[in-house]
């Protein structure tokens, strides 16, 4: 099972809708909320080569991008086997 790693803030449709599909389809994650830690956003932003929106997605070594990205590997069949996978 791949490591998978999302970036949130509070109060974002986006990352609830995002989380809300991983946990669907059962998988486990590591939160990272960078609301109020600087720290954090530039960490985001340097990882995902300047993404600077909320949730940016990373499952194993690669960089999802958003929820709107997340739902369209999900609808293109493509997500359940990159959540199987090791990166």
């Amino acid at each position: 099972m791949a490591d998978i790693t999302i970036y949130t803030r509070q109060f974002c449709g986006f990352c609830t809708a995002a989380k809300r599909l991983l946990q669907k389809k059962g998988v486990s994650f590591v939160e990272h909320d960078a609301t109020l830690k600087p720290d954090l956003r530039r960490e985001m932003i340097q990882r995902s080569h300047g993404g600077s929106t909320f949730p940016q997605i990373f499952i194993g070594d690669i960089h999802v991008g958003g929820c709107d990205e997340l739902y369209a590997l999900d609808r293109a069949g493509k997500l359940d086997p990159l959540l199987r996978a090791d990166h």
